[in-house]
């Protein structure tokens, strides 16, 4: 049995808690939100996961030295743009070599850095993973079959976190691609953001399918060019993962994506699907990075457009159909006629 930390009270911290508490683990919840603890204190359910119940043993605190100290591993499940000040504020506790697996997904708009390079920036002194792939709180929580990656520059510290979580419906993947993983997870949520505009304005399937497939080309384009593997991108914490935040209505950034395209300001969509959109903070970071390293990202450069600009989303879609023509594989030689 280990002692785990879980750091956020949001749903997707509560999901893995569950799947923790079902592998024999004993698990604390904390958060920075007095409101969040008491609810879940007083409920043991989680309002974005109604019917799952939390187990009576599970602890719920605020304490910051409580819940660090001791533990064998630390989740980090707060929103991305709370990754910083949560590990600034939580450092002094962790101790040399103590293990932290961040699940969240994003990239730092002022840095440009992912979760991991966040914490490690923050928190030198621990050992740093990261757990990612298509996997919905809803779902994950409720025992139905997932699959994920934990990726480590430490194959150990990788294996570590794959055994604590893995059982008969939750099946880990390991992996040393770091930034391929992260860089996957954050990326796909702008595409997502696409993908939910384009239902929004009533397209169908076949927008749908190209989004997804031109998407994750972009993913990939830019992964590679910043040291990913491209393998990473084909696999769970790529394709899989924007397949699944492209096509849910688990998806909260798919659901903000519906309402923008339906007239709506991001402002308004993320206040109406009540939870942190992510691909909002990644966009304008995907594109810095797009000018870092010399990569195009149409479908990223336009979302930017219709987000901040106040392109109508209409627009964004005919520029994407009508640019310049271009072949679909590069690289591919004619025969010769």
């Amino acid at each position: 049995m280990a002692k785990v930390c879980i750091l956020g009270g949001g749903s997707w911290g509560i999901g893995l808690s569950v799947v923790l508490h079902k592998n024999g683990h004993e698990v604390t919840v904390w958060s920075a939100v007095p409101a969040e603890i008491q609810m879940l204190q007083e409920k043991h359910e989680h309002k974005m996961l109604p019917g799952v119940k939390l187990p009576e043993d599970m602890i719920f605190t605020t304490d910051d030295k409580s819940a660090i100290e001791g533990k064998d591993l630390l989740v980090m499940a707060v929103a991305s743009s709370y990754t910083r000040s949560t590990a600034h504020r939580i450092s002094p506790l962790v101790a040399k070599g103590q293990r932290i697996v961040s699940v969240s997904k994003g990239i730092e708009e002022h840095t440009l850095m992912t979760q991991a390079q966040i914490i490690e920036d923050e928190i030198p002194q621990a050992q740093v993973a990261v757990l990612s792939g298509p996997t919905h709180a809803e779902e994950v929580s409720r025992g139905i079959p997932t699959t994920i990656v934990a990726g480590s520059k430490s194959k150990s510290c990788a294996e570590y976190v794959q055994n604590l979580f893995m059982n008969e419906v939750f099946r880990v993947y390991t992996s040393p691609d770091v930034l391929g993983i992260e860089l996957g997870g954050a990326l796909k949520n702008v595409v997502a953001l696409a993908a939910g505009i384009a239902d929004g304005l009533g397209y169908g399937d076949n927008t749908k399918a190209a989004l997804i497939t031109r998407g994750i080309t972009e993913i990939a384009r830019l992964g590679t060019a910043m040291g990913g593997n491209f393998e990473t991108f084909c696999g769970l914490t790529g394709i899989g993962d924007l397949i699944v935040t492209c096509a849910s209505m688990h998806s909260r950034n798919r659901r903000a994506g519906i309402l923008i395209g339906q007239g709506k300001s991001y402002e308004e969509a993320m206040k109406e699907v009540q939870m942190v959109v992510e691909g909002v903070y990644s966009a304008k970071a995907a594109m810095e990075l797009s000018k870092k390293y010399d990569v195009q990202l149409p479908i990223i450069e336009q979302v930017n457009e219709v987000l901040f600009d106040g392109k109508p989303a209409d627009q964004a879609v005919k520029e994407l159909m009508l640019r310049d023509k271009k072949l679909e594989v590069s690289h591919l030689p004619w025969p010769e006629e």
